[in-house]
C-alpha cells in the first residue's frame, strides 16, 4: 500500500507527527511512506528512515500536485487540514484519513477560556488517522534523526569548560508572547551554578549577547552559530533542556532528555506537552519533564500559536514566571 503523509509545517509539528511515519512503515507490512512538507522544513525530514520519498512544496502548489499524481497514492494521510492539504486530496482523488484539529475547542479555550479539550496528546490524535490498517501506538515517542554530516564534535565546536556537561537554553520561539524576556532569562542563568548553552536562531543572537553578559565564562552563546540539526545535537548531548514551547522543545523530547517547559501565550492545556512515549514514561519513577506556568492566570492561554505582544498588555505569564521554583528543578534533575 502507498501512502501519502502531509504535514507541512512546523519543526513542532512535524516532530509530534513522527511516530505516524514510524508506525505506519513498521506495521503494514507494504506500506510505501512518501512526505510532504514545506521545502523550508527539508532539515526536519530528511534524514527519517521510515520515509521511503520526500516531497518539498515551496510556492508551486500545482507543479507538486502534478508529481503526485504520477506516485497513484492508495491512501492519503492529512496530519495539516488546510485549505492547501484539502487541494491536494481533490486533485488526488483518493481515500483520506484527516487529523481533527479542534478548532473549534481550541476557540473556546483559547478566546472564552471554556476548556472543552480532549486531553489527547495531538500525537495520539495524530495516530488515529491510521488507525483503520491496524496501526497501534508503539509507546517508542517521538523521533528526530540528525544526519551525520550535522553531528557536533564536543571538543572542537563546543569551549573546554562545557566538554564535561552542561545545559541547553532554548531561547528563541516563533512568537513574542511564547518568550521569557531578556531579563528572566539573565535572572534564571544566573542563579544556576552550571555550565549553560543557549540555543537559538540568527533572529536571537542580540538577545542571547544580553544573556551570556551576565557570566561569559559560564554561558556560551550558540545562537547563529549552528544550523538546525547541529542545534538539535547540542540538545542531544546536554544533561537538561530548558526550553520555551517551540520546536527544540519536541527533540529534546525525542532524544529523552530532561526538559523544563516553559510556557507563556501557549499551554499544555492545547494538548502539546512534551512527549515521551508510554514505554519510557512507564519505566521513570519522575517524569522527564515538568510544564511551567504562572498558576491561576484567568488569561492563559491566549492563542494557540503565540502572538507578538500581550493582547491585555502585562505579559504576566512570562513576566510572573517562578525562576527560582525554575532552579529547584534543575537542581532536582541534575540530582537525580
Amino acid at each position: 500500500m502507498k501512502f501519502l503523509v502531509i504535514r507541512f509545517s512546523s519543526i513542532g509539528d512535524i516532530v509530534l507527527a513522527s511516530p505516524v511515519l514510524r508506525c505506519l512503515k513498521k506495521q503494514v507490512a507494504t506500506a510505501e511512506v512518501h512526505f510532504l512538507t514545506k521545502k523550508s522544513f527539508k532539515a526536519v525530514t530528511e534524514a527519517n528512515p521510515y520515509v521511503d520519498k520526500f516531497f518539498y512544496f515551496d510556492k508551486d502548489l500545482g507543479e507538486v500536485i502534478e508529481e503526485l499524481k504520477k506516485e497513484d497514492y492508495d491512501y492519503v494521510i492529512d496530519l495539516h487540514k488546510n485549505f492547501r492539504s484539502g487541494k491536494i486530496k481533490r486533485a488526488l482523488g483518493k481515500k483520506a484519513y484527516t487529523i481533527d484539529k479542534l478548532d473549534w475547542q481550541k476557540f473556546l479555550l483559547t478566546k472564552l477560556h471554556i476548556d472543552k479539550m480532549p486531553k489527547r496528546h495531538i500525537t495520539q490524535r495524530s495516530l488515529d488517522t491510521v488507525a483503520a490498517f491496524g496501526v497501534k501506538d508503539d509507546g517508542l515517542g517521538l523521533d528526530y534523526f540528525i544526519p551525520q554530516k550535522d553531528n557536533i564534535d564536543i571538543s572542537k565546536d563546543l569551549p573546554a569548560s562545557h566538554h564535561a556537561g552542561y545545559i541547553a537554553i532554548v531561547i528563541g520561539a516563533s512568537y513574542y508572547t511564547k518568550k521569557l524576556p531578556v531579563h528572566k532569562l539573565r535572572a534564571l542563568c544566573a542563579q544556576i551554578n552550571h555550565p549553560i548553552i543557549l540555543v537559538g536562531g540568527k533572529e536571537d543572537v542580540k538577545e542571547a549577547e544580553a544573556i551570556a553578559e551576565e557570566d561569559p565564562v559560564k554561558i556560551y552563546n550558540a545562537c547563529g552559530k549552528f544550523n538546525l540539526n547541529e542545534s538539535a545535537d547540542i540538545v542531544r548531548c546536554s544533561k537538561l533542556v530548558i526550553s520555551h514551547d517551540t520546536g527544540l522543545q519536541y527533540i529534546a523530547s525525542a532524544y529523552k532528555k530532561p526538559t523544563i517547559a516553559i510556557w507563556g501565550g501557549t499551554s499544555p492545556k492545547l494538548d502539546v506537552e512534551p512527549y515521551y512515549g508510554a514505554n519510557y514514561m512507564a519505566s521513570l519513577k519522575k517524569s522527564p519533564y515538568i510544564n511551567m506556568l504562572v498558576p491561576n492566570l484567568p488569561c492563559q492561554p491566549c492563542s494557540k500559536y503565540g502572538t507578538n505582544k500581550c493582547p491585555r498588555g502585562h505579559f504576566k505569564c512570562m513576566e510572573q514566571q517562578d525562576v527560582y521554583k525554575i532552579i529547584d528543578e534543575v537542581r532536582g534533575y541534575l540530582n537525580n
